[in-house]
């Protein structure tokens, strides 16, 4: 049984809006996290191994509603690519309720595709079995990769069709959350001229997710800080994986600081700051490099709903949110820099360090070099005799002046290990930091469209390999070698879709 404990339902009902999942024909488990189940306090009678499928299918298809549950659907707003819509919420997710995990934190456990909403805007509150899929790997594997990130509890088949471009398997994911209030909860509420309401939400916010600052002068100023910085740190991690999210709107953004909605995201493979996959990003809008800029942009949406908490005076409010927002860009490039000189195998700082990166990551763009394979050889590197690995996956493009993209990554070499030697750890402890730090394999977009392929035919073996691979990125695992390749020509995903 759950062990539910729902505050959310505690606030204003204006903040959501209650609703029943809609019962499928024919549920079938087809995954289950036992792992995080008892990370969540589930009992193991009714959770544990041996379980019964057909009942876990049950519960979470949306068809039997666990005791304690007091499903809802959430009321939010957002930018979506830029344009304001005043109200979107969960228009296919509905929140069962919350438990207190084993370490004392507060977590959501929300089906999503289990049925329209008040919030469904005439679709079908649907999911089809793609993404489901997709987002049941991603999730696990940014868990695994140490990234803030939502999870997957379980995936689920309707035993229904549901109808996009084409008829396609429905199917429900459980995803579990620090909590899922979002910039856009605030929009809604900001959108509506409820001062009252956002206050109500910041307080909320403050108890469950920043308890620490409820002693501070400005409570709400700090909360402002505190998302940024979360936002900050989290997209620079996004950015040391070569990970492009593809949907960066306001309403997909979370006030803890967790990465949530993985719709059309995607990996690099081939490092391309300018790389765009997501079908509906047709601007680039939230292309790679421009995800920092991206979150700037959020926050200041968020720093404009909590204005008339930041200060009675406006001038004054609007002044302290602007000092915010400077503050953010320097606290990005803080983390960005403490990101990739830890991935170059720097346990220190020294002046040029942020140029050595930038020197390394033009010699891998004109050379096409695979991201993640790139800086997982470069541990080879430290010494020698781990050059030619490390070369062989660049292209021998000519740079400037005639000189050869090899010729370059040669000279760039040689300055680096000159900074390893000054960084004085030693080669081998440089090494293990590195192979800690860049993963061995990823999620790549082509092995998750694999993995989907098969799935659509009802073969979910590929899927269970490729979960299992991902469990343990940073180590080499034989066993695995095929998934660490990068895509052949014919392999490589151009586009990733959403699946809305």
């Amino acid at each position: 049984m759950f062990h539910f404990d729902n505050s959310y339902t505690r606030l204003p009902e204006r903040f959501y809006a209650s609703v029943y999942p809609e019962a499928v024909e024919g549920p079938k488990l087809l995954k289950f996290n036992e792992d995080l189940a008892r990370e969540l306090r589930l009992d193991d009678e009714s959770f544990g191994a041996g379980a019964d499928e057909n009942r876990l299918a049950a519960i979470f298809g949306g068809n039997v509603l666990p005791q304690g549950a007091e499903p809802i659907a959430m009321a939010y707003a957002g930018h979506q690519f830029g344009n304001f819509v005043p109200q979107l919420g969960d228009g296919r997710a509905i929140l069962l309720g919350e438990v207190i995990d084993v370490n004392g934190k507060r977590r959501d456990i929300q089906l999503k595709g289990a049925g329209p909403t008040p919030f469904s805007r005439r679709g079908d509150g649907r999911a089809a079995l793609g993404p489901v899929l997709r987002e049941y790997i991603v999730s696990e594997a940014f868990a695994a990769l140490g990234i803030p990130a939502t999870r997957a509890l379980a995936a689920v088949a309707t035993g229904e069709a549901v109808y996009r471009e084409t008829p396609q398997q429905g199917a429900v994911f459980v995803r579990v959350a620090a909590s899922h209030v979002r910039i856009g909860t605030f929009q809604y509420l900001a959108a509506r001229g409820d001062t009252d309401g956002i206050k109500v939400l910041a307080d909320y916010v403050i108890e469950r997710h920043y308890p620490d600052l409820k002693t501070q002068e400005n409570p709400y100023l700090a909360l402002l800080q505190q998302v940024a910085i979360r936002q900050a740190q989290l997209v620079a991690r996004w950015l040391g994986v070569g990970f492009i999210h593809g949907v960066m709107n306001t309403d997909n953004m979370t006030i803890s600081g967790e990465t949530i909605d993985f719709g059309p995201c995607a990996f690099l493979d081939e490092y391309d700051p300018t790389k765009v996959f997501s079908s509906i990003d047709a601007q680039g809008r939230y292309a790679y490099r421009n995800q920092p800029g991206i979150a700037q942009w959020n926050i200041a949406r968020l720093a404009e709903c909590l204005l008339p908490l930041l200060d009675a005076d406006e001038e004054k409010a609007v002044e302290a949110a602007n000092d915010m927002l400077k503050d953010f860009g320097e606290r990005f490039q803080a983390a960005w820099l403490a990101e990739f000189s830890e991935k170059i195998g720097l346990s220190g700082h020294e002046e040029g360090d942020g140029e050595l990166v930038q020197g390394l990551l033009a010699v891998m763009h004109k050379g096409e070099a695979d991201f993640t394979l790139a800086f997982r050889r470069l541990a080879d590197a430290v010494t020698p005799e781990g050059d030619a690995a490390f070369l062989d996956g660049f292209s021998d493009a000519p740079m400037e002046a005639g000189v050869t993209v090899k010729a370059s990554a040669v000279a760039w070499l040689v300055q680096w290990r000159q900074r390893l030697e000054r960084d004085g750890r030693g080669t081998e402890t440089q090494r293990a930091a590195m192979r800690a730090k860049n993963p061995a394999i990823i999620a790549r977009n082509h092995r998750i469209e694999e993995a989907i392929a098969a799935g659509n035919y009802g073969d979910f073996s590929f899927f269970e390999r490729l979960t299992k691979a991902l469990e343990k990125p940073y180590e080499d695992q034989p066993e695995f070698a095929d998934l660490m390749a990068p895509p052949t020509v014919d392999q490589r995903v151009l586009r990733t879709f959403c699946g809305t």
